[in-house]
Protein backbone atom coordinates (compact mmCIF):
# COMPACT_ATOMS: atom_id res chain seq x y z
CA UNK A 1 0.00 0.00 0.00
CA UNK A 2 0.94 3.22 -0.94
CA UNK A 3 -0.57 5.91 0.57
CA UNK A 4 -3.32 6.01 3.51
CA UNK A 5 -6.88 7.21 3.76
CA UNK A 6 -7.76 10.78 4.71
CA UNK A 7 -8.92 11.48 8.41
CA UNK A 8 -12.57 11.23 8.88
CA UNK A 9 -12.67 14.09 11.41
CA UNK A 10 -11.34 17.15 9.69
CA UNK A 11 -11.15 19.54 13.07
CA UNK A 12 -9.41 22.27 13.22
CA UNK A 13 -5.91 21.57 15.05
CA UNK A 14 -2.59 20.73 12.55
CA UNK A 15 -1.79 17.36 15.10
CA UNK A 16 1.55 15.77 15.71
CA UNK A 17 4.31 13.52 13.19
CA UNK A 18 6.37 11.48 15.55
CA UNK A 19 9.40 9.60 13.43
CA UNK A 20 10.23 7.18 15.16
CA UNK A 21 14.03 5.37 14.53
CA UNK A 22 15.28 2.06 15.77
CA UNK A 23 18.48 0.97 15.30
CA UNK A 24 19.12 -2.42 13.97
CA UNK A 25 22.10 -3.24 16.58
CA UNK A 26 19.58 -3.28 19.14
CA UNK A 27 16.99 -6.56 19.45
CA UNK A 28 14.08 -5.30 17.90
CA UNK A 29 11.04 -5.11 20.33
CA UNK A 30 13.76 -3.30 23.05
CA UNK A 31 12.14 0.30 22.50
CA UNK A 32 12.53 3.31 24.79
CA UNK A 33 9.50 3.91 27.22
CA UNK A 34 9.08 7.35 25.35
CA UNK A 35 8.66 5.28 22.47
CA UNK A 36 5.93 2.71 23.84
CA UNK A 37 4.37 5.56 25.47
CA UNK A 38 3.98 7.29 21.88
CA UNK A 39 2.95 4.56 20.30
CA UNK A 40 0.10 3.45 22.99
CA UNK A 41 -1.08 7.30 22.44
CA UNK A 42 -1.02 7.67 18.59
CA UNK A 43 -4.41 7.51 16.42
CA UNK A 44 -2.40 5.93 13.88
CA UNK A 45 0.90 4.05 13.57
CA UNK A 46 2.12 3.81 9.57
CA UNK A 47 5.19 1.88 8.08
CA UNK A 48 5.94 1.62 4.69
CA UNK A 49 7.94 -1.84 5.31
CA UNK A 50 5.88 -4.90 5.63
CA UNK A 51 8.91 -6.64 6.70
CA UNK A 52 10.21 -4.17 9.38
CA UNK A 53 11.91 -6.45 11.76
CA UNK A 54 9.80 -4.23 14.46
CA UNK A 55 6.23 -4.61 12.98
CA UNK A 56 6.08 -8.16 14.84
CA UNK A 57 6.96 -6.86 18.61
CA UNK A 58 4.50 -4.08 17.78
CA UNK A 59 1.46 -6.01 16.71
CA UNK A 60 2.04 -8.30 19.70
CA UNK A 61 1.60 -5.73 22.24
CA UNK A 62 -1.53 -4.59 20.83
CA UNK A 63 -0.52 -1.52 18.82
CA UNK A 64 -2.32 -1.83 15.00
CA UNK A 65 0.25 -0.83 12.27
CA UNK A 66 -0.66 0.39 9.05
CA UNK A 67 1.57 -0.95 6.19
CA UNK A 68 1.44 2.42 4.02
CA UNK A 69 4.19 4.59 2.47
CA UNK A 70 2.50 7.94 2.39
CA UNK A 71 3.12 11.37 0.86
CA UNK A 72 4.11 14.78 2.99
CA UNK A 73 0.67 16.41 2.19
CA UNK A 74 -1.27 12.68 2.88
CA UNK A 75 0.48 12.78 6.31
CA UNK A 76 -0.45 16.84 6.74
CA UNK A 77 -4.57 15.82 6.58
CA UNK A 78 -4.23 12.82 8.75
CA UNK A 79 -2.79 15.01 10.96
CA UNK A 80 -5.81 17.38 10.78
CA UNK A 81 -8.00 17.53 13.71
CA UNK A 82 -5.28 17.09 15.99
CA UNK A 83 -4.27 14.03 15.71
CA UNK A 84 -0.65 12.14 16.23
CA UNK A 85 0.49 9.79 13.12
CA UNK A 86 3.38 7.80 14.29
CA UNK A 87 5.62 6.75 11.55
CA UNK A 88 8.04 3.90 12.21
CA UNK A 89 10.87 4.64 10.21
CA UNK A 90 13.00 2.24 7.44
CA UNK A 91 16.28 2.94 6.80
CA UNK A 92 17.87 6.25 6.99
CA UNK A 93 14.75 7.50 8.84
CA UNK A 94 12.35 8.95 5.69
CA UNK A 95 14.53 11.33 4.15
CA UNK A 96 11.53 11.34 0.95
CA UNK A 97 8.77 12.19 4.04
CA UNK A 98 10.74 14.82 5.99
CA UNK A 99 12.33 16.41 2.68
CA UNK A 100 8.27 16.98 1.83
CA UNK A 101 7.26 17.78 4.88
CA UNK A 102 9.89 20.69 4.44
CA UNK A 103 9.14 21.64 1.03
CA UNK A 104 5.29 22.35 2.28
CA UNK A 105 6.05 24.09 5.04
CA UNK A 106 8.30 26.55 3.06
CA UNK A 107 5.76 27.33 0.89
CA UNK A 108 3.82 29.23 4.06
CA UNK A 109 -0.01 27.59 2.37
CA UNK A 110 -0.05 24.90 4.71
CA UNK A 111 -0.71 24.46 8.61
CA UNK A 112 2.33 21.83 9.55
CA UNK A 113 1.51 19.62 12.49
CA UNK A 114 4.28 19.09 15.29
CA UNK A 115 7.34 17.08 13.74
CA UNK A 116 9.09 15.20 16.35
CA UNK A 117 11.92 12.84 15.98
CA UNK A 118 11.64 9.94 18.47
CA UNK A 119 14.74 7.31 18.73
CA UNK A 120 12.93 4.73 20.09
CA UNK A 121 16.29 2.54 20.24
CA UNK A 122 19.99 3.49 20.78
CA UNK A 123 23.07 1.61 19.95
CA UNK A 124 25.18 0.79 23.57
CA UNK A 125 28.93 1.63 23.08
CA UNK A 126 30.52 -0.80 20.75
CA UNK A 127 27.68 -1.29 18.76
CA UNK A 128 29.41 -0.81 15.78
CA UNK A 129 31.57 -3.68 16.61
CA UNK A 130 28.84 -5.56 15.58
CA UNK A 131 28.88 -3.88 11.78
CA UNK A 132 32.79 -4.84 12.05
CA UNK A 133 31.66 -8.67 12.50
CA UNK A 134 28.84 -8.38 9.80
CA UNK A 135 31.41 -6.92 7.24
CA UNK A 136 34.27 -9.34 8.41
CA UNK A 137 31.65 -12.51 7.65
CA UNK A 138 30.84 -11.36 4.09
CA UNK A 139 34.16 -10.56 3.32
CA UNK A 140 35.61 -14.09 4.43
CA UNK A 141 32.35 -15.61 2.38
CA UNK A 142 32.80 -13.32 -0.52
CA UNK A 143 36.59 -11.74 -1.70
CA UNK A 144 38.77 -13.97 -3.25
CA UNK A 145 41.73 -12.83 -1.40
CA UNK A 146 40.68 -12.53 2.01
CA UNK A 147 38.78 -16.36 1.93
CA UNK A 148 42.18 -17.48 0.89
CA UNK A 149 43.77 -16.09 4.44
CA UNK A 150 45.15 -18.05 7.41
CA UNK A 151 46.12 -17.11 10.78
CA UNK A 152 50.15 -17.73 9.45
CA UNK A 153 49.67 -15.64 6.17
CA UNK A 154 48.74 -12.64 8.12
CA UNK A 155 50.57 -12.96 11.12
CA UNK A 156 53.26 -10.49 9.12
CA UNK A 157 50.16 -7.33 8.78
CA UNK A 158 49.39 -7.97 12.62
CA UNK A 159 53.02 -6.45 13.04
CA UNK A 160 53.09 -4.23 10.15
CA UNK A 161 49.82 -2.83 11.84
CA UNK A 162 51.15 -2.72 15.59
CA UNK A 163 54.24 -0.46 14.43
CA UNK A 164 52.16 2.16 12.35
CA UNK A 165 49.59 2.19 15.66
CA UNK A 166 52.87 3.09 17.64
CA UNK A 167 54.12 5.37 15.41
CA UNK A 168 50.48 7.27 15.13
CA UNK A 169 50.87 7.50 18.93
CA UNK A 170 54.54 9.26 18.87
CA UNK A 171 53.87 11.74 16.38
CA UNK A 172 50.51 12.81 18.37
CA UNK A 173 48.34 12.51 14.75
CA UNK A 174 44.97 11.97 16.40
CA UNK A 175 43.41 10.96 12.93
CA UNK A 176 46.07 8.75 12.23
CA UNK A 177 45.95 7.08 15.51
CA UNK A 178 41.81 6.42 15.17
CA UNK A 179 42.68 4.96 12.08
CA UNK A 180 45.96 2.51 13.18
CA UNK A 181 43.64 1.61 15.86
CA UNK A 182 40.83 0.18 13.12
CA UNK A 183 43.71 -1.94 11.16
CA UNK A 184 44.92 -3.40 14.45
CA UNK A 185 41.18 -3.94 15.13
CA UNK A 186 40.29 -5.84 12.10
CA UNK A 187 43.15 -7.79 12.62
CA UNK A 188 41.61 -9.42 15.75
CA UNK A 189 37.91 -9.65 14.22
CA UNK A 190 40.40 -11.32 10.91
CA UNK A 191 42.00 -13.96 13.15
CA UNK A 192 38.89 -14.50 15.01
CA UNK A 193 36.79 -14.78 11.95
CA UNK A 194 39.49 -17.36 10.66
CA UNK A 195 39.43 -19.57 13.89
CA UNK A 196 35.53 -20.30 13.96
CA UNK A 197 36.18 -22.67 10.41
CA UNK A 198 38.73 -24.51 12.42
CA UNK A 199 37.54 -27.95 12.32
CA UNK A 200 39.17 -29.34 15.54
CA UNK A 201 39.31 -26.07 18.05
CA UNK A 202 36.85 -23.43 16.28
CA UNK A 203 36.33 -20.49 18.67
CA UNK A 204 35.03 -17.03 17.68
CA UNK A 205 35.10 -13.52 18.23
CA UNK A 206 32.29 -13.82 21.08
CA UNK A 207 35.11 -16.60 22.73
CA UNK A 208 37.83 -13.70 22.11
CA UNK A 209 35.72 -11.07 23.84
CA UNK A 210 34.46 -13.52 26.47
CA UNK A 211 38.61 -14.15 27.64
CA UNK A 212 39.51 -11.09 27.92
CA UNK A 213 36.96 -9.46 29.57
CA UNK A 214 36.86 -12.62 32.20
CA UNK A 215 40.97 -11.92 32.52
CA UNK A 216 40.62 -8.24 33.50
CA UNK A 217 37.32 -8.87 35.62
CA UNK A 218 39.89 -11.74 37.34
CA UNK A 219 42.91 -9.18 37.34
CA UNK A 220 41.43 -6.10 38.61
CA UNK A 221 40.04 -7.84 42.28
CA UNK A 222 40.52 -3.89 43.26
CA UNK A 223 37.84 -3.07 40.79
CA UNK A 224 35.41 -5.90 40.23
CA UNK A 225 35.91 -7.25 44.07
CA UNK A 226 37.25 -6.75 47.57
CA UNK A 227 41.01 -6.05 47.71
CA UNK A 228 42.05 -2.33 47.29
CA UNK A 229 44.81 -0.73 45.15
CA UNK A 230 46.10 2.86 46.35
CA UNK A 231 49.14 3.03 43.71
CA UNK A 232 49.94 1.22 39.81
CA UNK A 233 52.58 0.01 41.95
CA UNK A 234 50.21 -2.06 43.93
CA UNK A 235 47.87 -3.18 41.00
CA UNK A 236 51.11 -4.04 38.89
CA UNK A 237 52.57 -6.65 41.86
CA UNK A 238 48.64 -7.76 41.72
CA UNK A 239 48.91 -8.31 37.68
CA UNK A 240 52.28 -10.36 37.85
CA UNK A 241 51.31 -12.19 40.65
CA UNK A 242 48.12 -13.45 39.38
CA UNK A 243 49.90 -13.63 35.76
CA UNK A 244 52.32 -16.58 37.81
CA UNK A 245 49.62 -18.11 39.39
CA UNK A 246 47.75 -18.29 35.81
CA UNK A 247 50.39 -19.40 34.21
CA UNK A 248 51.99 -21.85 36.24
CA UNK A 249 55.26 -20.30 35.56
CA UNK A 250 58.57 -21.88 36.41
CA UNK A 251 60.85 -18.61 35.69
CA UNK A 252 60.53 -15.10 35.37
CA UNK A 253 61.37 -15.35 32.06
CA UNK A 254 58.52 -17.87 30.51
CA UNK A 255 56.24 -16.12 28.55
CA UNK A 256 58.51 -13.32 26.98
CA UNK A 257 58.11 -14.04 22.99
CA UNK A 258 62.04 -13.70 22.03
CA UNK A 259 60.95 -12.47 18.39
CA UNK A 260 60.19 -9.45 19.66
CA UNK A 261 62.78 -6.28 18.75
CA UNK A 262 66.39 -6.71 20.75
CA UNK A 263 65.74 -3.60 22.83
CA UNK A 264 62.30 -4.21 23.93
CA UNK A 265 63.08 -7.72 24.79
CA UNK A 266 65.94 -6.72 27.17
CA UNK A 267 63.97 -4.12 28.80
CA UNK A 268 61.26 -6.89 29.39
CA UNK A 269 63.74 -9.30 30.53
CA UNK A 270 65.47 -6.74 32.96
CA UNK A 271 61.66 -5.62 34.41
CA UNK A 272 60.78 -9.36 35.43
CA UNK A 273 64.29 -9.56 37.39
CA UNK A 274 64.17 -6.33 38.77
CA UNK A 275 60.18 -6.93 39.98
CA UNK A 276 61.36 -10.34 41.29
CA UNK A 277 64.77 -9.02 43.17
CA UNK A 278 66.19 -11.86 41.84
CA UNK A 279 70.49 -10.80 41.67
CA UNK A 280 71.01 -11.51 38.19
CA UNK A 281 74.83 -9.71 37.22
CA UNK A 282 74.55 -8.48 33.44
CA UNK A 283 76.55 -11.31 31.34
CA UNK A 284 80.26 -10.28 31.43
CA UNK A 285 81.54 -9.74 27.58
CA UNK A 286 82.76 -7.78 24.49
CA UNK A 287 81.50 -5.90 21.86
CA UNK A 288 78.11 -3.80 20.46
CA UNK A 289 75.81 -6.06 21.49
CA UNK A 290 76.44 -6.38 25.31
CA UNK A 291 77.14 -2.61 24.82
CA UNK A 292 73.34 -2.41 24.09
CA UNK A 293 72.81 -4.63 26.76
CA UNK A 294 73.54 -2.56 29.07
CA UNK A 295 71.67 0.23 28.12
CA UNK A 296 68.77 -1.02 27.68
CA UNK A 297 69.05 -2.23 31.44
CA UNK A 298 70.07 0.77 32.43
CA UNK A 299 66.71 2.30 30.55
CA UNK A 300 64.46 0.29 32.25
CA UNK A 301 65.41 0.54 35.79
CA UNK A 302 65.50 4.71 35.60
CA UNK A 303 61.67 4.18 33.92
CA UNK A 304 62.69 4.89 30.28
CA UNK A 305 61.20 2.52 27.23
CA UNK A 306 64.51 1.81 25.62
CA UNK A 307 62.92 1.02 22.67
CA UNK A 308 60.82 4.56 22.35
CA UNK A 309 64.19 6.46 23.17
CA UNK A 310 65.68 4.73 19.92
CA UNK A 311 63.12 5.41 18.30
CA UNK A 312 62.61 9.60 18.69
CA UNK A 313 66.45 9.52 18.63
CA UNK A 314 66.22 7.83 15.19
CA UNK A 315 63.71 10.30 14.23
CA UNK A 316 65.75 13.35 15.11
CA UNK A 317 68.31 11.53 13.11
CA UNK A 318 65.90 11.11 9.63
CA UNK A 319 65.25 14.94 10.26
CA UNK A 320 68.77 15.37 10.37
CA UNK A 321 69.40 13.60 7.07
CA UNK A 322 66.66 15.13 4.78
CA UNK A 323 67.82 18.83 6.22
CA UNK A 324 71.69 17.85 5.16
CA UNK A 325 69.78 16.25 1.66
CA UNK A 326 67.95 19.83 1.34
CA UNK A 327 71.07 22.10 2.03
CA UNK A 328 73.33 19.87 -0.46
CA UNK A 329 70.82 20.82 -3.15
CA UNK A 330 70.67 24.57 -2.52
CA UNK A 331 74.20 23.94 -3.09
Amino acid sequence: MNAISPAPDPGTGPGRVVLLTTSHRVAPGLLSWPAWQALHAADRVLCADGAHPQLPYLREAGTPVEEAAPTAEEIVDACAGGRTVVVVATGEGEPALTDGLARLAGTGRVRMPELELLPASYDLPGARLLDLVQVMDRIRAECPWSSQQTHKGLAKYGIEEAYELVEAIEEGDRDELREELGDVLLQVVFHARIAEEDPDAPFSVDDVAGGIVAKLIHRHPHVFGDETAETPEDVKEHWLRTKAIEKRRESVTDGIPLGQPALALTAKLASRVRTAGLPVPLPAGEGIGYELLALAVRAEAAGVDPEAALRAAARVYRDAIRAAEGGRGEG
